[in-house]
């Protein structure tokens, strides 16, 4: 069976590429309770459910919106119904311990199952994503009290949770936050502005407890920062000073309420240590760039299937005087597809291998722990931007497999394309991550997570070798390529100006080099061996350009 034949298969592939993925036979051994075949049906109902419950929104939330009367905001119908079915079904909690509500599988699952539902209706699920992470956060970071009450409530899908960083003239720039909090009589008192808020405000859970950083104390820049969780409602049913002032107008991603929050001296909930805010924040930073990641495969993996589904259909060309046949059968539409294909598999493979190590970073102990922990600091930059950057190509690539009807409103791909824009901005632009994919994972942790990708690439090539030899050697070329780079990239340290002209285009290098390590993986893949080496036929050219780009002249950027 040719993959243009393939039924997309998506659980099936999943499980395929769990069982490749390094470290994953480990992880099954540190879960007792699991094993493949509970796994498979794991993955298998999570589609089934993202597809009865999650995809039905997505029209709605594109075309109704949300709006926002009388001081509340108002979301689609359905939504409501929805979250609490996904609730009831485990979904929301998928990740998180048993005394806590949740199922205590590992983090993989969650990233092998999620893309389903991100893909089915990416606005609707913000809410689930945010409210995940800020579980995450609790747990890490919160008192005992405040963890057993929040926790367990955001699992069930009762209360909800947002994450409260930018301001209107701090955005990237959190050292730049005015917020302040002050305490008074005991409590913390918290009073300032926050936008870009998702699912600031909605009536699809009981309750909302905003993640937010505050200053305290005299501390300037990131040093005074403390972080907060502040309700949007007190205990007794009270409102706590948190108000919306508006929802914003978007490209897409109508479904998701983006706020902007006013708070006047509302009760906050101090998390952690005072002062701590910005770094303790990283808790939930972590699983928001991987749940990017996961937004992106899921939209490409939608768009792909409406892809490969219409291009099986659509009917042109061929003998006049014969039956038209279908446009999958023309060479370059078959091209155009297997592009597709490959983006969307490399990506899948990359999130289970940072998945995995994310676990095992968790679970194993002392030297094997620090070996993943490396790696997944190194990779999630990567992730998150080229996750967000699958989600939106393989979008427009979609609709340019559709011709004319891909570009209209008939056809669920345009609205694919504007719900992803965004995931190369929010939870750190690209130039962002590139920054700190050099200057954090290069430098300061000079090359730690480099190495422990090095390892892994190196055991991929040598079992490739006696089934593709010819893959094999490329991937061994364009790694090595990359390993080269960086060194030179290492030897820039002491000019930060130069390398950071060149960030970006050495994070995309590195990202060919993850590429090619995966598409050994695919190859080794049942029925993927043909995406991976279509894929695998073209990084040679792509890092030796994205190299050239990184040694970019400073002058040419920076004339002054």
């Amino acid at each position: 069976m040719s993959v243009f034949d393939d039924p997309r298969d998506h659980p099936g592939r999943v499980a395929a590429l769990l069982q490749a993925t390094s470290g994953w036979q480990r992880l099954l051994k540190l879960t007792p309770d699991l094993d493949d075949e509970t796994v498979a049906a794991l993955v298998a109902e999570s589609a089934k459910i993202a597809n009865q419950i999650v995809a039905p929104l997505n029209v709605a939330a594109d075309t109704d919106g949300c709006r926002f009367e009388q001081g509340r905001v108002i979301t689609p119908d359905g939504y409501s119904e929805a979250y609490g079915a996904i609730a009831e079904a485990g979904v929301l909690g998928m990740e998180i311990a048993p005394d806590h509500g949740g199922q205590g599988l590992p983090i993989a699952l969650q990233a092998a199952c999620g893309p389903f539902f991100e893909g089915a209706c990416p606005a609707f699920m913000m809410l689930a994503g945010a409210s995940r992470a800020a579980a995450h956060l609790l747990l890490s970071v919160a008192d005992e009290e405040t963890r057993s009450t929040w926790v367990p409530k955001l699992v069930a899908g009762e209360w909800g949770a947002t994450i409260c960083i930018s301001e209107p003239d701090a955005g990237s720039d959190v050292g730049r936050i005015r917020t302040r909090a002050e305490r008074v009589d005991g409590t913390w008192q918290i009073t300032g502005q926050k936008i870009w808020i998702s699912f600031g405000d909605h009536h699809v859970t009981e309750r909302i407890g905003h993640c937010l950083l505050a200053r305290t104390g005299g501390g300037v820049g990131t040093r005074g920062l403390s972080l907060f969780l502040v309700p949007n409602l007190r205990d007794d049913g009270a409102q706590n000073g948190v108000s919306v002032s508006r929802i914003e107008e978007k490209l897409g991603l109508h479904g998701s309420p983006t706020c902007a929050l006013s708070f006047e001296n509302a009760h906050g909930i101090l998390l952690g240590e005072e002062g701590r805010g910005l770094p303790q924040l990283f808790a939930m930073i972590e699983q928001m760039r991987l749940l990017t990641a996961c937004q992106g495969l899921g939209v490409a993996a939608r768009a792909a299937d409406v892809a490969f589904a219409y291009a099986a259909d659509r009917r042109q060309g061929g003998a006049p005087n014969e039956t038209p046949v279908a446009i999958s059968t023309h060479t370059d539409v078959r091209r155009q597809l297997l592009a597709i294909d490959a983006r969307v598999e490399i990506l899948r493979a990359a999130i289970l291998e940072l998945a995995v190590s994310m676990d095992l970073a968790r679970r194993e102990s002392d030297e094997a722990a620090d070996e993943h922990a490396a790696f997944v600091a190194w990779m999630l930059p990567m992730a998150k931007t080229f996750g967000a950057e699958t989600g939106f190509d393989v979008a427009s690539a979609a609709i340019q497999v559709l011709g004319g009807a891909g570009y209209t409103k008939e056809w669920p791909v345009e609205q694919a394309l504007r719900d992803t824009r965004v995931l190369a901005i929010y939870e750190g632009t690209s130039g962002i991550q590139a920054i700190d994919f050099l200057m954090r994972r290069l430098w300061r942790d000079r090359g730690r997570g480099l190495v422990a990708f090095l390892a892994r690439a190196k055991r991929e090539i040598e079992a490739t070798r006696d089934l593709d030899l010819s893959s094999a050697d490329t991937a061994e070329r364009v790694i090595g390529h990359f390993e080269r780079l960086s060194a030179e990239m290492l030897a820039l340290e002491d000019s930060p100006r130069q390398a950071e002209a060149g960030a970006l285009a050495y994070m995309r290098a590195g990202w060919c080099a993850v590429s090619a390590m995966m598409a050994l993986r695919l190859i080794r893949t049942d029925p993927l061996a043909p995406i991976g080496r279509f894929r695998l036929h073209a990084l040679e050219a792509e890092i030796a350009l994205y190299a050239s780009e990184a040694a970019l002249p400073l002058d040419l950027v920076d004339p002054a």
